[in-house]
């Protein structure tokens, strides 16, 4: 495994829709160990394909209950609303209040391609909408609603 480069606001590929993954290759695996090994060494909480330079429909997160990796996953469901701070790893030193939905049904595959549906509530749906939107070029920051602000030291970004 390895540590990639995470790419940061103002890298044309985090504005681009990423494509399907049709197979998981022995390529593919590897992208998604270093996807996690990349997230955990920067303290974030999820991690999407572009962010590392790579445009498939990839996203890994932990929000303190062990990896989940989701192939080209597709939101089915929303309910509720959370409103709260954001961050991202792409952009860093910077957090914004962002609203999102409180629970959230997500489909997607595993590893072996097959699939699976995996639903979340507080920050687990807030990881999920936000790591999904990165694989369809969005960014957290078009969904601040009182602008962007400066990270103290040692929180965690997503």
């Amino acid at each position: 495994m390895a540590i990639r480069e995470i790419r940061v606001i103002g890298d044309d590929i985090l504005t681009k829709a990423c494509k399907e993954v049709t197979k998981v290759t022995q390529r593919t695996q590897i992208l998604i160990d270093d996807m996690l090994e990349t997230m955990y060494e920067n303290f974030g909480v999820g991690l999407a394909a572009p962010q590392v330079g790579i445009l498939k429909q990839i996203v890994v997160i932990d929000v303190g209950e062990g990896p989940i990796v989701l192939i080209n996953p597709q939101i089915v469901e929303t309910s509720g609303e959370q409103t709260g701070e954001e961050g991202c790893l792409s952009v860093p030193g910077k957090w914004g209040i962002v609203t999102r939905p409180d629970h959230v049904k997500v489909r997607a595959f595993d590893e072996d391609m097959k699939e699976f549906e995996l639903e979340g509530e507080g920050l687990l749906a807030r990881a999920l909408c936000h790591e999904i939107d990165h694989l369809h070029g969005e960014l957290y920051t078009g969904r601040v609603e009182d602008g962007l602000h400066d990270t103290l030291a040692g929180e965690d970004e997503l």
